[in-house]
């Protein structure tokens, strides 16, 4: 599509020299274009094709110098780029890099807690005789292990395709509030959206069954022994819920899948399959539209400001905003397992 300067220009540039000069200096005119015409081939010898007789140069030069950024701009409108949640990452690797690497931090995952497992004897370590402080201490140690070693495996194989995009593993503190990438901005308006999506969720999910599923096998029940029950489990707790798991899950299913399959797949639809693949990881059958919603939201965030502490700062909020809200329940005297089933 043409701008109208374009359209301007060459509308000019076609324009016979009566229109453009004035009937009064045609003469003029005519008279410097044969003298210029007359001097440039006794001293350039210029080709035919080239010479200021030609009746197309002149249109040519006046469309060239018509152009400006205005038209770059329409293009960008035209194709969407105006909508930040829209963009693509420019992602360098290809399909067989995704498979390798998602391979490699399962296993990476898998053989750290049986490595720990079966080292935890030689190290004179029962777990069965252990202080609930000092098994907090050790789960803490464990995920600060399996965050290393997944992350370690996912910038190693990215570090060869370096130079990378500024956007791919971007962790920009500046901005906080930026109406369009602010981190802070837009995790508080991600969190706001899961809290509510979530909440109505759970609505229609108990209207439609009547009873809310046992959650036996939720890890939020595996840990109720170490909630609340002193300063040190807490803040454990926290670390672990707070800080190590959502720097790790979102890093792997937030900066690097789901920006991988931007590179077949629109945001969108990317959003969508990493929410459900970061649903399924999580191995709990009756959690997983929750957990599809929160991806889903985490997801959409982080498309909008391309910074991976939006959705950190989501999941962060969300995990130790419970477990600090159980171990205050659990001071006041309720019956937090009730409280989970029941919720």
């Amino acid at each position: 599509m043409v701008s109208n300067s374009m359209l301007v220009a060459s509308s000019l540039c076609s324009s016979s020299p009566c229109a453009l000069f004035g009937s009064q200096k045609l003469s003029s005119f005519k008279t410097f274009s044969k003298q210029s015409r007359a001097f440039l081939h006794r001293n350039l010898s210029l080709p035919r094709h080239l010479s200021l007789s030609s009746k197309r140069s002149l249109p040519l030069v006046c469309f060239f110098n018509a152009q400006d950024k205005s038209d770059s701009k329409f293009q960008d409108k035209e194709s969407g780029l105006e909508w930040p949640i829209l963009r693509r990452w420019e992602v360098p690797w290809e399909w067989q890099t995704v498979s390798l690497t998602s391979l490699a931090c399962g296993l990476g995952f898998v053989l750290t807690g049986l490595v720990e497992v079966t080292a935890l004897p030689y190290l004179g370590i029962k777990p069965d005789v252990l202080s609930l402080d000092e098994k907090a201490e050790i789960l803490f140690l464990d995920q600060g292990i399996t965050t290393a070693v997944v992350l370690g495996i996912i910038y190693g194989i990215v570090n060869t395709f370096q130079p990378l995009p500024e956007d791919i593993f971007k962790y920009d503190w500046r901005e906080p509030f930026n109406l369009q990438k602010g981190w802070l901005l837009w995790g508080g308006v991600g969190l706001v959206g899961a809290i509510i999506a979530i909440a109505l969720l759970g609505f229609a999910v108990s209207f439609f069954n009547g009873e809310p599923p046992q959650r036996e096998t939720d890890a939020l029940v595996q840990l109720l022994p170490l909630i609340g029950s002193s300063t040190l489990r807490t803040a454990c707790l926290v670390g672990i819920t707070g800080v190590l798991a959502p720097l790790l899950e979102e890093t792997v299913f937030r900066g690097f899948f789901m920006v991988s399959l931007t590179k077949w797949v629109p945001t969108p639809v990317a959003v969508v399959l990493s929410a459900a693949v970061f649903a399924l990881a999580h191995l709990t059958p009756g959690e997983f539209p929750q957990l599809f919603v929160l991806g889903i939201a985490l997801g959409f965030s982080y498309a909008q400001t391309h910074n991976l502490l939006t959705p950190i700062t989501i999941h962060a909020f969300w995990n130790s905003g419970v477990i600090l809200l159980l171990t205050f329940l659990q001071l006041q005297g309720y019956d937090i397992k009730e409280f989970l089933q029941t919720t």
